[in-house]
C-alpha cells in the first residue's frame, strides 16, 4: 500500500474517533445544561397559562412575577449577605491553615512528620459521628456562629496531602535562596510557594466556595437564628412550605402566597445557583491546571 493512502486511512481514522468523541461530549454537556434551562424556561412561564403542563426548554407564555416577587423580599438579600461571608471567610481560613500545616510536612527532617501524616490518614477513613460533633461544637460555644460552619473544615486531610505534594514540588534552591537572603519560614512560604501555587489555590478556592454556598446541613444543625442562615436554607424553606401550602407561619415567605408553586420554586433555584455559576469562568485557567496537581513527575 502507497505511504500517501495509509496516511490518508489513518486521518480517516483518526478523524471518525474525533468526531464519535465530540458528539459524546456535546451529549454530555445537553444533559448537564438542560436541568438549567428547563427550570429558566419554568420560572419566566406565565402560571395563568402553564397550570399543570409540562415544560420543556421552551416556556410557556412569559412573566417575571416569579423573580420580582423573589428579588423583592429583603430577606434574601440578609441570605445572600451571610452566605458570601460565611463562604469568604470560610475559604480564607480554609486556604491560610491549610498552607501553614502542610509547608512543614514538606520537609523530610521534621520530626514526628510520618506519625503526623498517619493521624490525618486516619481521618479520613474514621470520624467521631455527627452526635459527638455536634456536642464538640456545642462545648465550645460555636452554636449559632460563623465560626461553627468555618472552623470545623478549615484544615482537612485530604487537602493538606494534595497542598504538601505540591509544595514539594516547588524547586528547593528557590527556598535555599530566599532564606540565604534573609527570609523566614513564614516569609518564604508566603511570597515564594504560595505565589508560584496560583493553580493550586484557584482549584480549591472553586472547591471551597461551591461546598461553602450549597452547604445547608451544618448550617440547618449549627445555626438556629434564621437572620444568621445562608440562602441554602432559604431556598429549603422554598422548597418545602411552598408545597405544603404552610406560608402563613413563615413572614418571610408569605409574599408568594398568590404565586405559582413551580414558578416560584424554579426562580428560586436560578437565583440561588447564577452567583456561583459566575464564578468558575474567572478561574477556568487555573482551575484546569489545578487538575493536573500531580499528574507530573519531575
Amino acid at each position: 500500500m502507497p505511504y500517501s493512502e495509509s496516511r490518508m486511512m489513518v486521518r480517516a481514522r483518526f478523524s471518525i474517533f474525533d468526531s464519535v468523541v465530540y458528539l459524546f461530549l456535546i451529549l454530555l454537556s445537553a444533559s448537564f445544561l438542560y436541568p438549567i434551562a428547563n427550570q429558566v424556561a419554568l420560572s419566566i412561564s406565565d402560571a395563568d397559562q402553564l397550570g399543570w403542563q409540562g415544560v420543556t426548554v421552551v416556556p410557556v407564555g412569559f412573566s417575571t412575577d416569579a423573580y420580582r416577587a423573589l428579588l423583592s423580599n429583603d430577606a434574601i438579600l440578609r441570605y445572600y449577605i451571610n452566605t458570601i461571608k460565611y463562604a469568604a471567610v470560610g475559604t480564607f481560613i480554609m486556604i491560610f491553615a491549610t498552607s501553614m500545616m502542610a509547608y512543614p510536612l514538606t520537609f523530610r527532617e521534621l520530626r514526628g512528620r510520618k506519625l503526623i501524616m498517619i493521624l490525618l490518614v486516619i481521618t479520613m477513613f474514621f470520624s467521631g459521628g455527627l452526635v459527638p460533633y455536634y456536642l464538640l461544637v456545642l462545648s465550645m460555644g460555636l452554636v449559632d456562629t460563623i465560626w461553627a460552619l468555618v472552623l470545623p473544615n478549615a484544615i482537612l486531610a485530604w487537602n493538606v496531602i494534595i497542598f504538601r505534594t505540591f509544595f514539594g514540588t516547588v524547586p528547593t534552591a528557590l527556598r535555599e535562596s530566599a532564606h540565604i537572603d534573609g527570609a523566614g519560614h513564614f516569609l518564604v512560604l508566603f511570597r515564594v510557594i504560595l505565589p508560584l501555587s496560583k493553580p493550586l489555590l484557584a482549584t480549591f478556592v472553586l472547591f471551597s466556595l461551591v461546598g461553602f454556598w450549597n452547604d445547608y446541613f451544618w448550617a440547618l444543625i449549627f445555626l438556629r437564628d434564621q437572620d444568621k442562615q445562608p440562602v441554602q436554607l432559604f431556598l429549603r424553606r422554598i422548597l418545602v412550605l411552598v408545597d405544603l401550602a404552610d406560608l402563613e407561619n413563615t413572614p418571610a415567605l408569605q409574599v408568594f402566597n398568590n404565586f405559582s408553586s413551580r414558578t416560584v420554586k424554579a426562580a428560586a433555584l436560578i437565583v440561588t445557583i447564577t452567583p456561583i455559576l459566575c464564578v468558575y469562568p474567572f478561574l477556568q485557567k487555573y482551575f484546569t491546571k489545578g487538575l493536573l496537581i500531580g499528574s507530573l513527575k519531575d
